[in-house]
C-alpha cells in the first residue's frame, strides 16, 4: 500500500513539475480562451489577461472562479402568467407611442421614453396607484418590518443576499416561526455566498419548523464556491401581495448598528404598497421557481389586486442580471444622467462606472449640471474603494461636487435627478452590479419622493467631508498607484 502511494505522489509531482516547466505556454492558451471564446467587453478582457499572466497558475484559478461567462442565458420564467403580461406589456406600449400616457399623466412628459424602454427591455409595467416610505436607518426598517410580518394573514416571502445567525434575525425568525404555526405561508431566499457564513443545520431547522427555504447557486463542495460572481444581490420581501420591501438593507447586526467595524450603518429601503408590489411578487416568483425548482405561479391566490388606491406615485421595478441581453438598471441610471437639466444626486458604497455612465457624468459637469456623489469615508473592501476613488478624482477635477460620509457606512445606493425622478434599490454604481450580479430597482417617477431622496441627502452633507481639487491632488504617490493599479483591475472587482 506504502508503495502504491509512493507511485501515486512521484506521478503528482510528475504532473506538478510538467505543468511549472510549460506555465508560459498554458497562460497563452489560457489567454487565447478569454480573448476569442469568452466574448468579453474588451476593459475585462485585458483585465483578466493582465491577472493571468501576472499571477501564472494562480491567475486561472481566480478566473475559474471570478471570471467565466454565462453567455446571457435564460434563466427566469414566468410559466402560467406570460400572456397576461405581454398582453398588459403591449397595452402599455400602445399607451405610451399613442401619447396617451402622457395626456393622462403630464408629470410623465419628460420621461415617457424610460417607461417605453423599460417596457421594450425588461416588461416593467408602469403602476400609478402607489404609496413609498423610506427607511435610512435600519433599526427603523426593521421594525416596520416585523410589524407588517406580525400582521401577515396569507404568506410571507424574504430574499436578502445575507442573512446572518444573529440577533437581528433572531427576532425576525421568532414572528416567522409564530407566522407559520398560524398556517401562514412563510419562503426566505437566500444567497449561497452571501450566506456562506451560516452553518447548513441552520436551515434544516427552519425547515422543521415550517418555513420554506431555496438556496441560489449552492456551493458544489461543502462550502466551495465556483460563481463568485452571478450572485442574487436582491433584497425582496412580500407580505399578502399588499405590502413589499426592497433597499440595501440585508439582515445582519452590522445593519443596525451593532458592528463596532462599521458604526451607525446608513443606507436607504422602500416600503412600497400598491399595485408596483405585483411586480415585486413576480420578480420573487421568477427566483424561487429557478432556486427551488417549483412554479408558484400555478397558485393565482399570490397575485392579489388592491380594492383602493394607496398613493399617486407612478413607479417601475427594473431587475437586470448576468442573464439579461441589456443592462436595464444601468441603462436606467445612464438614461437619468442625459435627461439631467440642474442636478444630480448620487450615493452608492461603490463608485465603479463603465465608460458610458463616465462620460455621462463628464458631460453633465461640463455642461453646468450640479453632479453631486457621495460614498463612504472607509473601505469595505479596500482594492474596490481604491477603484472607487480613481473614478471619483476625475470627476473632482472636473468640477463635481464629491464627499465621503463620516458617520459610520454609507451604503445606500440610487439615483435623483432634478427633483423629478430616482431609481433606488439594490443596485450598485458599479460594474458588478450592472453586469455580474442579480439587482432589483424601482424606478419612481414622482417629485415629492425624488425631493425627499435630494433632502436626505443634503441632510447627510452634514456629516460628510466634501474632498476639493487641492485635497485630491495632494494624496502621497503610494496611494495614486495603488488607485491605478486597482482602476485597470475594475472590469473584474
Amino acid at each position: 500500500m506504502l508503495e502504491i502511494l509512493n507511485i501515486c505522489w512521484e506521478y503528482i509531482g510528475q504532473a506538478f513539475s510538467f505543468l511549472g516547466r510549460h506555465m508560459l505556454v498554458w497562460n497563452f492558451l489560457f489567454s487565447v480562451i478569454i480573448v476569442f471564446f469568452q466574448r468579453k467587453e474588451p476593459k475585462s478582457a485585458w483585465a483578466w489577461l493582465l491577472v493571468i499572466n501576472a499571477l501564472p497558475g494562480i491567475g486561472f484559478l481566480l478566473y475559474l472562479l471570478a471570471g467565466t461567462d454565462m453567455h446571457k442565458r435564460k434563466m427566469f420564467k414566468i410559466k402560467g402568467i406570460e400572456e397576461q403580461v405581454n398582453e398588459a406589456v403591449r397595452k402599455q406600449e400602445y399607451s405610451v407611442r399613442s401619447r396617451e400616457l402622457e395626456e393622462a399623466n403630464p408629470q410623465l412628459q419628460g420621461f415617457s421614453d424610460l417607461v417605453y424602454f423599460n417596457l421594450k427591455s425588461s416588461g416593467a409595467m408602469l403602476t400609478e396607484d402607489n404609496e413609498v416610505r423610506i427607511f435610512t436607518d435600519g433599526n427603523e426598517k426593521f421594525d416596520a418590518l416585523i410589524e407588517d410580518i406580525r400582521h401577515a394573514q396569507k404568506y410571507i416571502f424574504l430574499q436578502y443576499y445575507i442573512i446572518k445567525n444573529d440577533v437581528l434575525f433572531n427576532r425576525i425568525r421568532e414572528v416567522l416561526v409564530e407566522k407559520a404555526a398560524e398556517g401562514v405561508e412563510v419562503r426566505v431566499i437566500f444567497d449561497a455566498m452571501g450566506c456562506r457564513s451560516v452553518q447548513k443545520k441552520f436551515w434544516k431547522e427552519l425547515k422543521k419548523q415550517g418555513i420554506h427555504i431555496a438556496e441560489f447557486f449552492p456551493a458544489l463542495f461543502g462550502r466551495l464556491h465556483l460563481r463568485v460572481n452571478y450572485r442574487n444581490h436582491r433584497k425582496i420581501v412580500i407580505i399578502d401581495g399588499k405590502i413589499g420591501y426592497v433597499g440595501g438593507f440585508n439582515i445582519g447586526k452590522e445593519y443596525i448598528g451593532l458592528d463596532p467595524k462599521f458604526g451607525h450603518w446608513r443606507d436607504t429601503h422602500l416600503r412600497i404598497c400598491g399595485s408596483a408590489v405585483t411586480a415585486l411578487l413576480v420578480r420573487y416568483i421568477q427566483d424561487w421557481d429557478y432556486a427551488a425548482k417549483e412554479n408558484l405561479f400555478t397558485n393565482p391566490e399570490y397575485i392579489v389586486y388592491p380594492d383602493e388606491k394607496c398613493g399617486d406615485i407612478k413607479m417601475q421595478i427594473i431587475s437586470s442580471g448576468p442573464d439579461s441581453v441589456s443592462q436595464n438598471i444601468r441603462d436606467n441610471y445612464l438614461r437619468l444622467i442625459h435627461k439631467a437639466k440642474r442636478s444630480i444626486y448620487i450615493q452608492t458604497p461603490y463608485f465603479i462606472p463603465d465608460e458610458a455612465i463616465q462620460t455621462a457624468l463628464l458631460v453633465a459637469v461640463y455642461s453646468g449640471v450640479e453632479v453631486n456623489v457621495m460614498i463612504p469615508c472607509k473601505p469595505d473592501h479596500p482594492f474596490v474603494y481604491w477603484a472607487t476613488m480613481s473614478y471619483i478624482g476625475e470627476l473632482i477635477m472636473a468640477g463635481a461636487n464629491c464627499y465621503t460620509y463620516n458617520n459610520g457606512f454609507l451604503h445606500a445606493k440610487g439615483v435623483s435627478i432634478d427633483g423629478e425622478a430616482c431609481c433606488y434599490g439594490t443596485a450598485n454604481m458599479d460594474i458588478r452590479s450592472f453586469s455580474l450580479n442579480f439587482e432589483v430597482n424601482a424606478m419612481i417617477y414622482d417629485e415629492k419622493t425624488a425631493q425627499e431622496m435630494e433632502r436626505i441627502f443634503r441632510e447627510d452633507l452634514k456629516l460628510c467631508t466634501r474632498i476639493s481639487q487641492d485635497m485630491y491632488k495632494g494624496r502621497s504617490l503610494w496611494l495614486r498607484f495603488k488607485e491605478q493599479v486597482c482602476r485597470l483591475l475594475s472590469p473584474v472587482l
